[in-house]
């Protein structure tokens, strides 16, 4: 039975490589809008957070753009695909409350929270160190994202940890 295109589905596994290359447009993208002080570039970032936590690739523009470029450039790289979720959803929500602080005429707070978007994006762009992975990883070994989530994040027997 097909899965209704508006479900909430995300891919169980994704390709890193790709994940890298949002978070190289991602970063670029707010610190240029920083720059040249163009704010609206920060809801317009907020929808494809929105979109890639919501629904993984199959929406977002860029994903979509990311996945083909990491396929021409390097070999797959598959990585746990529940983490990178919440990793955007953290994004979402950073971007989100960014909007709402723009909007709301709180432009240096709103900056602040965009440039905390722009640090995790870095991290995950140069580095392959992901911020929001790294604290899902954390919040499971508490007990407070269970087990049955992602059983390959999970510390010990089944899976080896994030």
């Amino acid at each position: 039975m097909p899965t209704p295109v508006l479900s909430f589905t995300f891919p169980g596994q994704i390709n890193e490589y790709a994940a890298r290359v949002v978070a190289t447009v991602v970063t670029s993208t707010l610190v240029v809008a920083y720059a040249f002080g163009v704010w609206w570039a920060v809801p317009v970032l907020a929808s494809g957070f929105l979109l890639r936590a919501g629904w993984g690739p199959r929406f977002s523009v860029l994903a979509r753009f990311a996945m083909a470029v990491a396929k021409r450039l390097w070999r797959p790289k598959p990585v746990t695909g529940a983490p990178k979720r919440f990793a955007q959803g953290i994004g979402a929500a950073c971007t989100v409350t960014s909007t709402v602080l723009f909007v709301s005429g709180y432009e240096t707070s709103a900056w602040g929270v965009a440039m905390l978007v722009a640090c995790f994006a870095f991290l995950e762009a140069a580095f392959a160190f992901c911020m929001g992975c790294w604290i899902f990883g954390r919040l499971q070994a508490l007990g407070v994202i269970p087990r049955e989530v992602c059983v390959a994040c999970a510390p010990g027997q089944d899976g080896d940890g994030i």
